[in-house]
This record gives C-alpha cells, structure tokens and sequence, in this order.
C-alpha cells in the first residue's frame, strides 16, 4: 500500500491550513486505497487569528498542536521524518502556508520556507518522489522545485506574478481540474483559491490524488 506525508500548517483557514482541504485529502488517500501520515512543523505560528470575528488575536500557538486537531492526534513532527518513508506527499492549502511553513505573505518571491519543511520537501522532490499542492500551497513547489515547474494559483493574477518572478511556469485552473508538471512530478490543483463548495474542490483534490498514486 503506498504511503503519503499530509503537510498541515495549523488548524483553520485564516491562520493555519484550511480544515476543508486538508480533511478532502485524506479523504481521497483513503478513497483510492492508500495510507496517509499528517506531518507539521514544530514551530510556534506567525499570528493567531479568530475564526469568528477574522481578527488577528494576541494568543500563542504551536503549529504542530494545532496541526493536531485535524489529524485526530496521529500527526508527526515534520523534523522526524524521512522522504524514505513515504511515496509522495501532499500539502493542505490555508495561509498557514504563507505564515507558518513560509514567509510568503510578508517576502513574496524572496520568501524562505520552514526549514525542516524546506529539508522534508527536498528530500522528496530530489528522490523523484511526486509531490501535491492545493490552493496557495504551489508558492512552496516554486521554492523547492528547480526554474520551470509547471503550477496553479487558479486564477489569481498577483500570486502569479510572484510565481513567475519564482521562475515558475503558473497556469489558470478550475477548482475541479488539476495541473501536472510530469517531468518535475508536480500536480496542483486551486481548490478554495477559485472553488465555491466542497464538491467542486474535491473534484480537483481527488483527480490530484489519484494522479500522484499513478505516478508514484
């Protein structure tokens, strides 16, 4: 049975990974036969935002506690991990993304990724392993990946720009299509980046599954 590392940021949209998303995945990864292991950095989070009134509040979170939430528990820190132990791996959309397992929301196309997401992430790409990317989770594929990789934002013109100036190749997609880059073994799909409902998006998170186990 093949294995799949789910990234996670954190737990809710606005400060973490999007709960949808990350659920829709592992949903997927059961649906078509294969195992999953929820994976998150041990890294405190950027900021805390309130889900109800989307205000930035003063609390301190951790990322793999609050990763922990949507894993029901059985999660890993990312940092223990190895690309040995896995046939490809996935990333869960929400600006935890852009917070948490990088600076994208304050650096843009100079941005870092987390480093032991960033060494976990290298790991795989570099053993050939296929690697998934929902919704703004394709900033990190432009990082890890050499210049050239084929990817989506949907149909946002400003995360594409910064794509581009990534050297990454962006190309619009609907919430149920995916994007494949075979030689760089990259699928992304939009999800919440352009989707309007969860049947939508998991069109395009089930085919991206189904693609990676293909080619895994």
């Amino acid at each position: 049975m093949k294995k799949i590392a789910v990234v996670l940021s954190g737990c809710g949209v606005f400060d973490g990974s999007e709960i949808h998303e990350a659920v829709l995945i592992l949903l997927a990864i059961d649906n078509n036969g294969a195992e999953y292991q929820c994976v998150a950095p041990n890294v405190a989070q950027r900021q805390v935002v309130n889900h109800l009134t989307q205000q930035v509040s003063d609390e301190k979170r951790n990322v793999l506690v609050e990763s922990a939430r949507i894993a029901r528990g059985q999660i890993k820190d990312i940092a223990t991990v190895s690309a040995a132990d896995f046939d490809a791996a996935i990333f869960a959309g929400g600006f935890g993304v852009v917070t948490n397992l990088s600076d994208f929301a304050a650096e843009g196309a100079q941005c870092h990724i987390e480093a032991a997401t960033l060494k976990f992430a290298k790991a795989m790409y570099d053993a050939k392993k296929p690697l998934g990317f929902a919704c703004i989770s394709p900033v990190l594929a432009a990082k890890i990946c050499d210049t050239g990789v084929k990817l989506t934002a949907g149909e946002d013109i400003e995360v594409s720009e910064k794509l581009q100036a990534m050297g990454a190749i962006p190309e619009n997609c609907s919430a149920d299509n995916i994007i494949v880059d075979e030689e760089h073994k990259i699928v992304s799909t939009p999800a919440y980046m352009v989707g309007k409902g969860l049947a939508e998006i998991y069109q395009g998170i089930e085919q991206m599954v189904r693609h990676i186990l293909l080619i895994a």
